[in-house]
């Protein structure tokens, strides 16, 4: 979904507004499936935030959530099976998507402030693409294996791995109170585990995969891309060709020519609206950071994840228990303070 402090991810290439927050003073904007954005310091143009709040929150909600049932619906209605192939597909698309918007608005008009060189390219760009890549896949690939709502609770543990992450390598120091969060979220999590009836041990293993590497990429770019401006769409702009280049590399390996048979029966039109439905959310990123508070972000999303789980019960009859109900209560308390204090 995603800097911590105000927050946005689509397949998961979804762009998650609350992931987006850990890292940056604007929000990124999540999440099952939409491009995570990897944002390191929006400052949206005026332009670009003549939306207002009431406008665009709505908007960001819905769409988000859209890519992630999308994209659920994907992998386990229609039978499509190909994680590794979506992602390539969303970020392909992308790809082109950013160009042409670069060529016909102003939307990316912060791109001609990112003086890219070939030493930052192998230093910064490609090492946090090859995270971004990793999140994306597995985050995909839990879907196959875990409910819609179960992986938005794990989700949760984000904020953590990323403490966990700066603690061990200096970047930032404990103290009491991000030891009660940490304390807060990791008991939360524990607890809808716990009371999840349909655990899968691989699906699970797999999505704390996705959050480890989607934690380190946050982590990555607050060290390697301190102090340039990219807002969502721009990162998006720079990143999706490198990571479809690199999921194209791995598609042979993972799931070879497969997909490609499954095409004729999926229909053109379905991938096309699928990853639309994704480009736009972060379209919605960019109007996003510039759309209210921290704090008012902060809210949005967390209504859009428990908008998410209900929509999952009531879509796709996921259950969930009232240890789950409580355990993701507990989590989202220890979430939201830990962004209402900029993870300090």
């Amino acid at each position: 979904m995603a800097s911590e402090k105000n927050g946005s991810r689509p397949v998961d290439v979804d762009v998650d507004l609350e992931q987006a927050q850990f890292v940056n003073p604007k929000p990124e904007v999540e999440e099952a499936t939409s491009l995570p954005a990897p944002a390191s310091s929006s400052i949206p143009s005026k332009s670009k935030s003549r939306l207002t709040t009431p406008f665009i929150i709505p908007i960001w909600i819905v769409l988000s959530s859209t890519v992630i049932i999308y994209n659920n619906y994907l992998y386990n209605t229609l039978n499509f099976k190909y994680p590794v192939f979506l992602v390539t597909w969303h970020l392909g698309f992308a790809a082109i998507g950013t160009r042409i918007l670069q060529r016909t608005t102003h939307l990316l008009d912060g791109a001609k402030d990112v003086h890219l060189t070939k030493d930052m390219f192998v230093r910064s760009i490609l090492p946090i693409g090859l995270l971004f890549s990793a999140s994306l896949i597995l985050s995909n690939t839990a879907y196959l294996y875990l409910s819609v709502a179960y992986i938005q609770m794990l989700k949760a543990f984000t904020p953590v791995a990323i403490l966990f992450i700066s603690w061990t390598f200096r970047i930032q120091e404990p103290n009491r109170k991000l030891a009660i969060i940490v304390f807060m979220i990791s008991s939360g999590v524990a607890l809808a585990s716990r009371g999840e009836l349909h655990f899968n041990l691989i699906g699970f293993l797999t999505q704390a995969a996705a959050v480890g590497f989607e934690a380190s990429r946050l982590v990555m770019i607050q060290i390697l891309l301190h102090g340039l401006k990219m807002d969502p769409l721009v990162s998006l702009h720079y990143y999706a060709p490198v990571c479809a280049l690199i999921n194209l590399a791995i598609l042979p390996f993972t799931e070879g020519f497969a997909p490609f048979y499954e095409l004729a029966r999926i229909g053109p039109l379905v991938l096309l609206s699928n990853a639309a439905v994704a480009f736009c959310l972060n379209i919605a990123a960019v109007f996003l950071v510039g759309a209210g508070s921290g704090l008012i972000l902060t809210l949005a999303g967390v209504f859009k994840d428990i908008l998410l789980i209900t929509g999952s019960v009531l879509i796709f009859s996921s259950p969930i228990t009232p240890l789950q109900v409580f355990g993701y209560s507990i989590a989202l308390c220890g979430l939201i303070l830990f962004k209402t204090s900029g993870g300090k």
